[in-house]
């Protein structure tokens, strides 16, 4: 009997290669927003406005989505484990330089320095486990990857926040990069070596072809720019929500920190997408999430017991959207599914970036409802994308 190509579920092998995923997802992502939540502890320390503030996760989600593409390629060539093994060391030593930073503009760069590195990652981290995990267990290795991802997002955000109530900004970012170096570290021990890959040959030109098919497929571009959108107006509540809660509702470094455990609704939300797009569709389920964010965003405005719902709603339908977009793409692109996956990571990590920062200056000129009613004009476009896609989806063949 011919043994199934790829790890199955209950072997020894498999339980270390989603341990290794998981912990690559709580490296990296710890590593990537790790400054989000101090943002208004640097305003005061360097004495600077929040858009200057904001570049430091900008900085970090440009260089990752410009270094998305290059990472992908070059792991056709040396391999999807040394790629990921690579880019979680670098990106948490980097992290541990980081506080170091003596000026705000070189803390930008150091950010955007491991933006690069942390790259690789997200780059190949699916493609690892679509290589080397059986079909039948793929989804369930994909889940505890993606959940690693969400946890390593809140831990990048709780740890250096909550730590502030007790020592200086730069020592709560060495507490933070030392539990991403750790994860990392674990990860490059529990990872299992590649089986089933194959070098590849990839030229400049047929990738700049395959690309440019996907950008030609209308649904497949208004998924990009769903993520580019979504993704955008995610982080800039995000960036400058704990403003809010400190000038106005006078909160403290510590229970802002706490409002980013809110992430969990979408960790749960994330995992109930599988079965709302097998029962109502891609483009219904997405265009019904992008509506929730909007009304998400208008709770935002009124007190603090309604910001708190606002954001729990917003949170939980933001990660609803991106799980259903990101399925999307691989059932839109019928060839090329990688350069299709890379260019709507790059898309998903430049919204973050650029209107991400565009948005810190909005922040700066108007009030908050001035702030918010920004966000819900970019979200509603949002909800355009998708009602369009929906509309435009490729009807079954008989």
């Amino acid at each position: 009997m011919n043994q199934p190509k790829g790890l199955t579920a209950g072997t020894h092998q498999y339980r270390m290669a989603v341990a290794a995923l998981l912990c690559a997802g709580l490296a990296t992502f710890n590593s990537l927003y790790t400054t989000q939540a101090l943002m208004p502890r640097l305003v005061q320390e360097f004495s600077v406005s929040p858009s200057l503030a904001a570049l430091t996760l900008s900085a970090a989600t440009g260089a990752l989505s410009l270094a998305v593409v290059p990472a992908s390629v070059l792991s056709e060539k040396i391999g999807r484990g040394r790629m990921l093994v690579g880019s979680a060391i670098l990106a948490t030593v980097v992290g541990l330089m980081v506080p170091v930073a003596t000026s705000i503009s070189m803390l930008i760069v150091l950010r955007a320095l491991q933006g690069v590195f942390i790259a690789g990652v997200p780059a190949v981290a699916m493609t690892w486990l679509s290589e080397e995990i059986t079909p039948k267990d793929l989804t369930k290795a994909m889940g505890l990857y993606i959940a690693g991802t969400s946890v390593g997002g809140i831990s990048g955000r709780l740890i250096p926040s909550v730590a502030l109530t007790w020592v200086s900004w730069q020592t709560a970012l060495v507490l933070s990069a030392t539990f991403a170096l750790l994860a990392a570290v674990l990860m490059a021990v529990l990872l299992p070596a590649q089986r089933n890959f194959t070098p590849h040959r990839v030229t400049f030109t047929g990738e700049f072809r395959a690309m440019l098919t996907h950008l030609r497929t209308l649904p497949l571009l208004l998924m990009f720019a769903s993520a580019f959108l979504c993704m955008g107006v995610f982080v800039s509540l995000y960036n400058f929500v704990g403003f809010r809660l400190i000038h106005h509702f006078g909160l403290d470094d510590a229970h802002v920190g706490l409002l980013f455990l809110l992430y969990l609704f979408g960790t749960l939300s994330s995992t109930l997408a599988g079965r709302a797009n097998s029962r109502f569709g891609h483009g219904i389920t997405a265009t019904a999430g992008s509506i929730l964010m909007v009304i998400g965003l208008a709770l935002t405005m009124g007190s603090i017991i309604s910001l708190t719902i606002g954001l729990v709603i917003f949170t939980a339908a933001f990660f609803l959207v991106h799980s259903t977009a990101s399925a999307a793409v691989g059932l839109l692109a019928l060839t090329h599914r990688a350069e299709a996956a890379s260019m709507y990571v790059f898309n998903y990590y430049m919204g973050s970036s650029i209107l991400g920062w565009i948005s810190s200056f909005i922040f700066d000129a108007f009030s908050w409802y001035g702030f918010t009613a920004w966000l819900m004009g970019w979200t509603t476009l949002l909800v355009g994308c998708c009602i369009a896609t929906l509309i435009l989806w490729p009807k079954p063949t008989r």
